[in-house]
């Protein structure tokens, strides 16, 4: 399955400008934590650009819809992953089609890290560029403490999306003017920076 990241980037912030902006925001969200491509920080930018003074309510409905996303991620690891046999569900090998980097071997490699560092495994993955739906899927498969999960996902994708609503509160017009300015080479360098982390996680965990 090909997709086309620059297009979605594009689709995704078109939303920006509309008055459905704060809920594609809490959907977008929602939805990259457990299966969509596309990370929900082009739009929080976008919305705190043009709403300075709301940034922070951007940032914690962005929170909120990604913890939820990540819960659902685990509900698909932790209900729908096996068949009552031990096999692979259809669902599992979907992801393991549609996901980048996300091999049977990757997925057994992110497991045996949970052995002795759960909390800061999904945490790193939630506050880094690294794809956190492929952890939060995985903590299920892996039954991590949900209240560890849950509490990790919080600070990691709460402190990340912190960051960019403080950033644009105290730099919002500097960084508004040079988005405008150069907004195509923006978007490529997000799809690359977003290929990568897919790299970066076949490389560290095979």
């Amino acid at each position: 399955m090909k997709i086309n990241l620059k297009n979605l980037y594009s689709w995704v912030l078109s939303w920006a400008e509309s008055a459905y902006g704060t809920f594609i925001l809490f959907l977008v969200a929602f939805a990259e934590s457990s299966f969509f491509p596309v990370p929900a920080d082009p739009l929080l930018m976008a919305l705190c650009l043009g709403k300075v003074k709301r940034s922070m309510y951007y940032v914690l409905i962005c929170t909120l819809g990604s913890v939820l996303g990540g819960v659902f991620g685990f509900i698909i690891g932790y209900f729908l992953w096996y068949t009552p046999s031990g096999e692979l569900t259809g669902i599992a090998n979907f992801f393991f089609r549609v996901i980048p980097g996300f091999t049977p071997v990757v997925f057994d490699n992110v497991g045996a890290q949970y052995d002795a560092y759960n909390f800061w495994v999904i945490f790193t993955a939630a506050f880094t560029p690294i794809p956190y739906k492929v952890f939060s899927i995985t903590a299920g498969v892996f039954q991590i403490d949900l209240p560890t999960f849950i509490i990790a996902s919080v600070l990691g994708r709460g402190g990340r999306f912190l960051i960019i609503g403080l950033l644009i509160h105290f730099f919002g017009k500097p960084i508004k003017v040079i988005m405008d300015k150069h907004f195509n080479t923006f978007i490529i360098v997000l799809t690359i920076i977003f290929a990568l982390s897919y790299v970066l996680i076949g490389y560290l965990f095979q």
